[in-house]
């Protein structure tokens, strides 16, 4: 399943693997210029290769190498011999061979299944990317993963924040995650010149100054709330359900793997891998 929405000169898709008649679990990729942030997932490839069919596509930029932001690349590039794939160093390795290097979960399977594998070129922080009518900057963003970046078009200040940003207040976080990485890299954005702030799943933000830096209040406050109950002797469960809440529907799906306590943890530094 996929829904199409313009934002000027850009293109952004929606993507979700239906099940049930809903798509679920949808995440985005943004296409201008002949160049495709992101791909979206294995169960949606063929539909995306579809709704791309008479653009011309020249460059695929993956913010990050999780299986729900890669799953186009290899059917994409099958199709277009001439196409280019770009990504953090980190990346490379995960799109040259997904299934070795990037198991996955059951629940991840289902909701966006296993990517082909692609060739792809590594891309440095401060590297400039060009378009036709576009130059934009590759910023490293670690956080979310360790390959994490975000593309920002120098002239509109558009900024492609992958998920990086993706909104809310955040109640659980995926294993492997470094929360306090995520906020550094959130100030580090917040810093610049944004005018449109494109993220890999959630609304386009128009203003997105007071969204960045809401974010980054309220999870600094959070974390500073579970040191304060660390310190008080308080066990990770504990200070789990005082701050965020009851259980999640998402904590049952992925068996914890992605989860209040895991947020907990990552503010505790506690590294539980992936």
């Amino acid at each position: 399943m996929h829904k199409t929405t313009e934002y000027g000169d850009v293109l952004r898709f929606d993507l979700a693997r239906t099940i049930a008649g809903r798509g679920r679990y949808w995440t985005t990729a943004y296409y201008l210029d002949g160049l495709l942030v992101d791909t979206g997932c294995a169960h949606t490839a063929l539909e995306l290769a579809k709704a791309l069919c008479d653009k011309p596509l020249h460059q695929i930029i993956n913010t990050h190498s999780h299986e729900d932001h890669i799953g186009g690349n290899g059917p994409l590039q099958r199709l277009r011999a001439e196409l280019e794939i770009f990504a953090h160093p980190l990346a490379l390795p995960v799109l040259k061979d997904p299934r070795g290097t990037q198991p996955l979960h059951f629940y991840r399977r289902l909701f966006w299944g296993w990517p082909e594998a692609c060739e792809a070129k590594a891309l440095s922080n401060d590297d400039m990317i060009q378009t036709e009518r576009h130059e934009f900057r590759v910023i490293y963003t670690p956080g979310h993963s360790k390959d994490h970046l975000c593309l920002y078009e120098t002239e509109e200040a558009w900024l492609f924040s992958g998920d990086l940003y993706v909104g809310g207040k955040d109640r659980a976080l995926r294993r492997g995650y470094d929360i306090w990485q995520i906020i550094a890299s959130l100030k580090s954005i917040s810093e610049m010149h944004l005018a449109i702030l494109f993220p890999g799943s959630a609304q386009v933000r128009a203003e997105p100054m007071q969204a960045l830096n809401d974010k980054i209040a309220y999870l600094e406050d959070l974390g500073g709330g579970v040191l304060e109950l660390h310190e008080k002797g308080w066990d990770v469960p504990a200070i789990a359900r005082h701050l965020l809440g009851g259980p999640m529907w998402v904590e049952v799906v992925t068996l914890g793997h992605f989860s209040r306590q895991q947020l907990i943890h990552s503010f505790l530094r506690i590294n539980k891998g992936e």
